[in-house]
């Protein structure tokens, strides 16, 4: 049995995020985003993926993309939260850098294209690898009374949806003499 599982992008998403500081930490938290609104984006398939494969997308109001964090740079067993608190287990978080850098993301499908789908609300860069679609079906994927462990104590002492929105790079110190 193989240890290796191969996967290659289906497509890539089109963002107006270039750089990780541009974009929100979740897809709907986007104060401190330039706009301060929901992005659109479009997911563009690869040239010898056929239309028939995402042909009956339409009529879905939201998907799953399944993509590569294709700019991480490696992982470590803990990691801080952007929203506080002490370091938690990167498996328990929604980090970008893990063991396989894998992604999830649930957008809203606004329309289907001959070779793309136009979305809304991504928290994706620019050139993301897009790897699979599934489409989200609430009876099978909403479960609105699910317990989110560490999040749920987050979410009293701070509010729902209280997710930083991106960082701006640090402005460089000035040396000496200056």
């Amino acid at each position: 049995m193989s240890n290796i599982y191969p996967c290659r992008p289906i497509a890539y998403l089109r963002s107006p995020y270039a750089q990780r500081i541009d974009a929100p930490h979740q897809p709907t938290v986007v104060q401190g985003t330039e706009t301060g609104d929901v992005a659109q984006a479009r997911v563009e398939f690869v040239d010898d993926l056929p239309g028939e494969a995402f042909a009956d997308l339409a009529g879905f109001e939201r998907i799953w993309l399944i993509f590569a964090f294709d700019r991480s740079q490696g992982w470590k067993a803990q990691v801080k939260p952007p929203r506080g608190g002490p370091k938690r287990g990167v498996l328990a978080t929604r980090s970008p850098h893990r063991p396989n850098p894998l992604g999830l993301s649930a957008v809203e499908l606004v329309a289907v294209e001959a070779r793309a789908l136009v979305v809304r609300g991504v928290d994706l860069l620019d050139g993301t690898p897009v790897l699979d679609i599934k489409p989200y079906v609430p009876y099978a994927d909403a479960f609105a009374q699910s317990r989110a462990g560490w999040i749920d104590e987050i979410d009293a002492s701070q509010g729902r949806h209280s997710a930083p929105g991106p960082k701006r790079p640090r402005k460089a110190k000035a040396g000496p003499g200056h």
